[in-house]
């Protein structure tokens, strides 16, 4: 994966999510162990981390994204590129074209996990969505593979995330980014693009996940 840069699109920090053990220092660190070229700090409905992430990031030169996870009526999205989020529950249309209008992306977070949040098949329905979590590290493998075939059916960029909430989930799933991120701008930029990969942490480090390209190869998946 030379000449790309390795992200983890949709973590928790404890400031401002109280359902997460972990500081962003702490995972700082792991993601850089681990190999990341950078993270998301996706919080609660909160994008209040986002001028201490900014400091942190120009500290230790290591690019940290803050977006939010914000629940509409039809499900969870992932939202980048706005400073404030709306104050009240919205459909995903309209906030989906908000985002957008504002010059921002918008990613349906962990598409088919059963706990109420999630928006499921009803993405058919909407338009210009900017990518979805085909594989989420807090979800059931084979409702992972349910978004991944959604993503194909639709053309709809795949990414992968870990929605860490501790450290040892850092970084179980990945985003592939070709060309360099080095802040908010660039991520934006290369989610609109469009060419995103997702990726799994392995014993030898980060694997792209091809099961479409290997299957119209003939390979056997192991």
């Amino acid at each position: 994966m030379n000449n790309s840069t390795l992200i983890d699109t949709h973590i928790h920090e404890r400031t401002f999510s109280p359902d997460s053990d972990l500081a962003l220092e702490d995972i700082v660190s792991k993601a850089i162990e681990m190999g990341l070229g950078g993270i998301c700090i996706t919080d609660h409905e909160s994008n209040g981390l986002m001028e201490t992430a900014r400091a942190c990031s120009k500290s230790s030169g290591f690019p940290i994204i803050v977006g939010a996870e914000i629940l509409t009526h039809e499900g969870d999205l992932i939202v980048f590129g706005v400073d404030r989020l709306p104050p009240e529950i919205m459909h995903a249309q309209e906030m989906i074209d908000l985002i957008l209008k504002a010059g921002g992306v918008t990613i349906s977070a962990h598409p088919f996990r059963q706990n109420n949040r999630s928006m499921g098949n009803f993405i058919k329905q909407v338009k210009k969505l900017s990518g979805l979590e085909a594989f989420n590290g807090s979800t059931a493998p084979h409702n992972n593979l349910y978004a991944y075939a959604l993503s194909a059916e639709l053309a709809i960029p795949a990414f992968g995330a870990s929605d860490a909430h501790e450290i040892e989930a850092v970084g179980k799933y990945a985003t592939v980014f070709p060309g360099r991120i080095r802040d908010e701008a660039d991520f934006i930029e290369a989610v609109k693009a469009g060419n995103t990969r997702p990726a799994v942490y392995t014993k030898t480090g980060y694997e792209p996940i091809d099961i479409y390209d290997q299957l119209h190869k003939g390979e056997t998946l192991q």
